[in-house]
């Protein structure tokens, strides 16, 4: 099954997420088919602290993905932000 979930990237105490699209059997930081976007937990001042590409994630939802349930948290709080 193919799923939108979070692979963690940064250094220690200071993490950074990419929103990737892979397979739900490959390893959290492992293959990916596409990355749609990515997630700064930590972000301040001018920072980007999301960004995510919709048209690509609207097109793998379509697709059957299943996103994690931070993914869809994170999506709605762009769409939010985006209307």
């Amino acid at each position: 099954m193919v799923t939108i979930r979070l692979a963690r990237g940064g250094s220690k105490k200071r993490p950074f997420y990419h929103l990737t699209v892979t397979n739900s059997r490959n390893p959290r930081d492992g293959r990916f088919v596409e990355r749609i976007g990515f997630f700064n937990p930590v972000a301040s001042g001018a920072e980007i602290k999301l960004s995510i590409n919709q048209e690509r994630a609207t097109y793998w939802l379509g697709q059957g993905a299943q996103p994690s349930e931070r993914v869809a948290q994170l999506l709605k709080e762009a769409a939010k932000a985006a209307a």
